[in-house]
């Protein structure tokens, strides 16, 4: 079991950056693939970025590549989303996910994920 909660939200203008933070709780945070998924109003929840227990794996989506960074610091027990050159059309409700170590199977699928953070409010004026 491990509860997550999302911080580092905000208002922001296109082209700056925000760093989200998700602290967990648990004793076994390494055991969990984590990643970020954000949801805008009318849309479904969108995979983001995710990373392996020891950094070393990352994935990201087509539509923050090169833009986002994901990181974790297992001693912290927290994950992190950098957002560089943000745009309007990334705001969005960000949330962290974690699921039990289990391969990469449908990674992008939020539904493969056993728990979630609250979410964080992002929003990028132009």
């Amino acid at each position: 079991q491990v509860q997550l909660v999302e911080s580092g939200g905000g208002l922001v203008q296109a082209g700056d950056s925000l760093r989200l933070s998700c602290a967990a709780s648990g004793r076994t945070f390494t055991s969990y693939l984590m990643a970020w998924f954000r949801q805008a109003p009318g849309k479904e929840r969108e995979f983001i970025s995710c990373i392996n227990w020891n950094s070393i794996i990352t994935y990201y989506s087509d539509s923050v590549k090169g833009r986002f960074t994901i990181s974790r610091d297992n001693a912290k027990n927290a994950v992190y989303l950098q957002m560089n050159s943000l745009k309007a059309e990334d705001t969005a409700v960000y949330y962290c996910a974690a699921r039990n170590a289990r391969g990469w199977e449908r990674f992008r699928d939020p539904n493969e994920y056993d728990y979630w953070g609250q979410g964080t409010q992002v929003t990028v004026s132009s």
